[in-house]
């Protein structure tokens, strides 16, 4: 498995063609796609496993009850996994309607 820390992440993001509302502080590539955002990691381990033609999954923002945003004494808010593709379509991969915890 190849590591490697990158400092320039919006060259990253621009090859990966992540829409601009989709952008986050965390951003990954796996196998040949780009994970942008508190993704959690049974979709991504779905997403190597179907091998769907995308160009990335993403979540927008950052929901407490997504992961790393777990906040004790708040309530998890609903998200979805996008789906992003090379023609700009779009479709929901992963939805959490009740945080990912939930």
């Amino acid at each position: 498995m190849d590591v490697r820390l990158e400092t320039a992440m919006d060259r990253i993001k621009t090859r990966f063609a992540v829409p601009d509302d989709l952008v986050s502080c965390h951003t990954a590539v796996v196998g040949g796609y780009v994970i942008e955002g508190h993704v959690p990691a049974p979709v991504i381990l779905k997403l190597l496993r179907e091998r769907p033609v995308l160009t990335g999954i993403a979540v927008a923002g950052m929901p407490v009850g997504s992961p790393g945003m777990e906040a004790p004494g708040l309530a998890a808010e609903p998200f979805g996994v996008v789906g992003f593709g090379p023609t700009g379509a779009r479709s929901i991969y992963a939805d959490f309607p009740r945080g990912f915890l939930q």
